[in-house]
């Protein structure tokens, strides 16, 4: 049986809710429509720590292969965002993409476990979008730390759900009313507890904090004023909203939003040197540009 609570402000009061039929209910008793209430993210974690590729479909998409065990990259607490709230992409940047995941919330201090003894650290599951800022995807030396972990990109929720089995379940990405990405968990390669027990052979794994699992195929750049909403079956809805940042990236300091050739595959969908050039007579940037300000 599965039970799905959420945290939310209540007359201005972070509280702890469980959802029934469309109401969330405090443990005192007070009630408040789904649809009315202002959220907070389910979790308040001490890391978020993320897989790099384990769908088969963005493997393929980008005509690579999967190493032979799983890798990672972290994001930032002051990433994390709520349902409803909106994701920022700065001014002078173009390539924020969305990434459907289904986050992983530990309910126990785990550490140096078997896959089988995982399910026994995992408090439940919800919803994530693990947005990327790939402007910045030729700095860093690949840690990803601004492409992921620039503030506001990581929105998970609405809720956190126990008793959840993630077997065969669907999980869609949904922009503009349009299904963007759509999979099944029975295409990844690694499962949620083979997740946990890697890490954790390493890392102390804290209760509350999050891992999240990957994105299927077809990962592509938003603009202010798109919704986005991730679908996964049993788990609800995440929905946010694009917005465009209140200051530009300064241009004073540090590496600057770039478009690189890398930049802009990874942006629309991989092999940039052989779909790129097939498909625009060798012109590989400049093809994938044009294509971006396209809208279905």
């Amino acid at each position: 049986m599965t039970t799905e609570y959420r945290r939310i402000l209540l007359h201005g009061y972070p509280i702890l809710t469980t959802r029934e039929g469309d109401e969330l209910v405090t443990r005192d008793g007070r009630s408040i429509g789904v649809d009315d209430a202002v959220h907070l993210a389910p979790v308040q974690p001490s890391k978020i720590i993320c897989v790099h590729l384990n769908y088969h479909s963005r493997v393929d998409e980008f005509i690579t292969k999967l190493p032979p065990a799983p890798t990672y990259f972290h994001k930032p607490i002051t990433a994390l965002n709520t349902h409803k709230g909106d994701i920022v992409r700065p001014e002078r940047c173009k390539y924020l993409n969305y990434e459907g995941e289904i986050a992983i919330v530990i309910g126990k201090t785990c550490r140096n476990i078997s896959p089988d003894e995982a399910g026994d650290y995992i408090l439940g599951y919800s919803v994530s979008n693990d947005y990327g800022l790939h402007d910045f995807r030729d700095t860093d030396a690949g840690s990803m730390l601004r492409v992921k972990g620039s503030d506001t990109l990581c929105p998970i929720g609405p809720g956190l759900v126990t008793g959840w089995d993630f077997h065969d379940k669907t999980i869609r990405t949904i922009v503009n009313g349009k299904v963007a990405q759509e999979d099944t968990t029975a295409n990844m390669e690694w499962d949620m507890h083979y997740l946990v027990a890697d890490i954790a052979r390493t890392i102390t794994l804290e209760p509350g904090d999050v891992l999240l699992s990957g994105t299927p195929a077809n990962s592509r750049p938003v603009e202010p004023g798109d919704v986005v909403e991730v679908e996964v079956e049993g788990l609800g809805k995440l929905t946010n909203r694009i917005v465009t940042g209140p200051t530009p990236i300064r241009d004073d300091v540090g590496a600057q939003p770039s478009t690189s050739e890398e930049v802009i595959s990874t942006a629309m969908g991989g092999d940039w040197e052989h779909r790129g050039k097939r498909a625009a007579g060798g012109q590989g940037a400049q093809f994938y540009e044009s294509k971006l300000g396209e809208k279905d």
